[in-house]
């Protein structure tokens, strides 16, 4: 893997922790109003050894809750969801503070249960409205301080009787208590937005980032991080089949989807397809995340440079496939002219990013061989881990056993067919809008396809399935290919925060729709010739650094949580002895 995906895969680890939240506003607001039941109950039996007002109390307190959620999403400016998942959390702290004032008189043996819990419960509740408030929603400190108490006062004042208001609050252990706790969640506050140093401050980019996440709303994600990208050229490669039927055309783009949805180049694959009038395969080259796109106005300048480019070769011939296997290493390689592509994976094992270092060692190869071009599509078909060395030197092996094939092959007049999806009714959230799409090549009188899915990655084993799939209907698969999209048609709540194909999609389907196209890309099938066109594009690219930067500063933040979590929760178990 290398140094940029590396950074992103934490960065992404660390935001995972922003999925946790309910999953819809109505779960936040049912949770929200069963815990404050479960708070007035416990209270009310326990606490104060009544429950005569019980049946009036919680009905009272649900109101009163709910109006408070109101005011906060109208005093905060914030969504009113965010209100009703801060809400529910909140009182989640409350009860289990009540909850372990009650065990607390058992595992210590005390003489009598303390109203004090109640005071304390609600007053971490409050220091952890500062922290939220703070970090995730952008309100100031002094704000934050001021409202903090809105809605767990108010509801203590509901269903706590009269006669306890002043005893309870004015009792010093819960000023104590109160007090550290709200020290806490400030401080907590102001040192982990310093985290990032001379860098935009970590609760701004947190803020930002849930924009993108929850609204759709790139635009000061973008502008961050287009600040801190720097100018680059990046190439574009596109092998043009021209028939009479249709054209189509293979596209290695340099750039890199992501970073991260809806943020500036992550749906650029699709971007790319729809461009070239929805008849290309968009594939993965050998590139990481720091030739991200930053933002919507450098994908547009790249999208608008791609009806530049340049005629390099041309020809009406290509060798038949060449498929070499080494261990778990695959390739596949074609030749047009005196230029080469090869396809390579290690599915149904999978891997990261296939590192640059295997790209740069097998463009020399083949310049020493005598090939003018070396092109080289990282397949992104099956789910794995950091490329481990073993692996790499296998691929270089299988790649370079496949270019010494390729020049001993005869080139043949080709013909070619495509079909893409655009007709079909194919609806599943691990695909990308771009769909899925064949190209079907005849060569030499023998068949052969090539799959393309818009897609980041595959489910280890679906291509296997798909490739065994065809071989049974007397079809030679070549490969399936994705495009490493990083668009998501909806959040994705597991590890990876986003759904593979085949995660979704069942295998008997993906089968099905695949062969479907490739029967009509047959039935397309005609003469052709190639060109291969070449671009290079200024643009600003985001760079190793800046997500290296991201990365340390909210290491650098999360540490500093823990270590507050730490000593909040040592305080805590503290009260439980003392009051």
């Amino acid at each position: 893997m290398t140094d940029s995906s590396d950074s992103v895969s934490r960065i992404h680890k660390r935001y995972t922790l922003t999925t946790f939240t309910p999953s819809s506003k109505y779960a936040s607001l049912a949770i929200s109003i069963s815990i404050a039941c479960a708070i007035v109950s416990l209270s009310s039996i326990y606490y104060f050894k009544s429950t005569d007002n019980l049946l009036i109390s919680i009905p009272i307190t649900i109101a009163v809750l709910v109006a408070a959620q109101f005011t906060d999403f109208k005093l905060l400016k914030t969504d009113y969801s965010k209100a009703l998942h801060i809400s529910a959390f909140g009182n989640l702290l409350w009860l289990v503070t009540i909850i372990g004032g009650l065990l607390s008189v058992h595992v210590f043996s005390k003489s009598s249960l303390s109203e004090v819990y109640i005071a304390e419960g609600m007053l971490l509740f409050a220091s952890f409205r500062i922290g939220i408030y703070t970090s995730v929603i952008g309100t100031k400190v002094k704000t934050a301080l001021a409202t903090c108490l809105v809605q767990p006062l108010a509801m203590f004042l509901t269903f706590v009787p009269v006669e306890q208001w002043f005893p309870i609050l004015s009792d010093p252990r819960s000023i104590t208590f109160g007090l550290v706790f709200i020290f806490l969640g400030t401080a907590w506050t102001i040192l982990t937005d310093r985290a990032t140093g001379k860098l935009t401050r970590t609760h701004t980019f947190l803020q930002a980032y849930v924009a993108a996440l929850t609204r759709n709303d790139p635009v000061e994600m973008e502008t961050m991080m287009e600040e801190r990208s720097q100018p680059s050229k990046v190439s574009t490669f596109q092998i043009l089949f021209k028939t009479k039927n249709n054209d189509c055309r293979l596209v290695l783009p340099d750039v890199h989807p992501g970073p991260f949805h809806p943020i500036g180049g992550s749906n650029i694959t699709y971007l790319i397809y729809k461009n070239l009038k929805s008849s290309a395969m968009v594939m993965h080259s050998v590139s990481d995340h720091s030739l991200n796109l930053p933002s919507k106005s450098q994908v547009e300048q790249y999208l608008a440079s791609l009806q530049k480019s340049s005629t390099v070769q041309q020809g009406l011939t290509c060798t038949k496939p060449v498929t070499v296997q080494v261990n778990k290493a695959r390739t596949v390689g074609l030749l047009f002219g005196k230029t080469a592509v090869l396809i390579l994976s290690l599915s149904p094992h999978g891997m990261e990013d296939v590192p640059t270092s295997v790209k740069t060692e097998l463009e020399q190869y083949g310049k020493n061989r005598g090939f003018e071009r070396v092109l080289i599509v990282d397949s992104h078909n099956a789910m794995g881990e950091e490329i481990s060395s073993l692996d790499a030197d296998d691929l270089l092996k299988a790649a370079k056993s496949n270019l010494d094939t390729l020049i001993t092959k005869d080139a043949m007049p080709m013909e070619i067919g495509f079909a893409n999806s655009e007709d079909s009714k194919i609806e599943t959230d691990d695909l990308g809008p771009g769909k899925i799409a064949i190209l079907c090549m005849k060569i030499g009188g023998e068949v052969f396809f090539l799959g393309w899915a818009d897609a980041n990655n595959m489910q280890n084993g679906l291509r296997e399935e798909i490739a065994n799939y065809f071989s049974k209907n007397g079809c030679n698969l070549l490969e399936i290919c994705t495009s490493d999209t990083h668009y998501k048609s909806r959040n994705a709540r597991n590890k990876h925060g986003y759904f593979e194909f085949g995660s979704l999609a069942k295998a008997d389907d993906a089968k099905s729709w695949f062969l479907q196209l490739a029967r009509k890309a047959e039935q397309n099938l005609s003469a052709a010739s190639f060109e291969l066109l070449a671009q290079e594009t200024s643009v600003k690219v985001m760079g190793t650094k800046q997500f290296e930067d991201y990365s340390k500063a909210l290491d650098r933040a999360m540490r500093m949580t823990q270590g507050f979590l730490v000593l909040t929760t040592a305080f805590f178990f503290y009260t439980m002895f003392q009051a």
